[in-house]
């Protein structure tokens, strides 16, 4: 892409595992630049909760593509208020349940599901002129002429703690099922949880969300983008 094509674009790649701050981070980052907001990993939580609600074998992978091709699956990119739709139905809460969340890494896992889903990723990406995209293969493989490419880290103690008080459950719990997702994630033959080659990473374990935001705006605006 030109320079005269970029005028005025500026994506932001931010990837990561779960717990390590991508949401709100990613979030408030878009707010603050006045730019669209992508979380894909809502996208795969929807197209999981669509698959549940057809009762379709989870290791059937061609069953689940089928869903996946069938649903009408919209999502918002407003980071100050998002929805999500499976065929018509909002299912913002839904996709945040326990049922979603264990099931989410088998259905991502899929190649036929990860194909579709980065196409209409990359469409919305294409389309939205400045945006942050959030999700663990953005600068690897969504996104991987962003302008800043950001991997994101936190101790797993941290990120247990982050995810239980959100979700009111169990550390030990939380701990056990982020080691599991963080397995499936990182080892599935297609699009793996993986750092971008030229990835800026920062841990945020000892870091609030406005420390982390204020470094990204100061990388965006080492690059001349922010």
């Amino acid at each position: 892409m030109g320079q005269n094509e970029r005028a005025g674009r500026c994506v932001v790649a931010v990837d990561g595992p779960s717990g390590s701050g991508k949401s709100t981070v990613s979030r408030r980052l878009a707010v603050s630049l006045d730019a669209r907001y992508l979380d894909t990993g809502a996208m795969y939580r929807a197209l999981t909760w669509a698959v549940l609600r057809s009762g379709v074998d989870l290791t059937d992978a061609e069953s689940v593509a089928k869903v996946a091709g069938e649903v009408d699956l919209r999502i918002g990119t407003d980071p100050r208020g998002y929805g999500v739709t499976a065929d018509g139905v909002t299912i913002d809460k839904e996709i945040r349940g326990p049922e979603v969340t264990g099931a989410v890494s088998a259905v991502a896992a899929v190649p036929a599901v990860r194909a579709m889903l980065v196409t209409r990723q990359q469409e919305m990406i294409a389309n939205a002129g400045r945006i942050v995209v959030e999700g663990r293969d953005i600068g690897s493989v969504v996104a991987p002429d962003a302008d800043l490419k950001v991997f994101l880290t936190a101790s797993e103690v941290a990120r247990a703690q982050r995810r239980s008080a959100e979700d009111a459950a169990d550390v030990a719990v939380t701990a056990a099922d982020l080691a599991r997702r963080d397995k499936l994630d990182s080892t599935r033959k297609v699009n793996p949880l993986q750092q971008a080659p030229d990835a800026v990473v920062l841990d945020t374990t000892e870091l609030g969300i406005d420390e982390v935001v204020a470094r990204l705006h100061d990388l965006l605006t080492e690059r001349g983008v922010a």
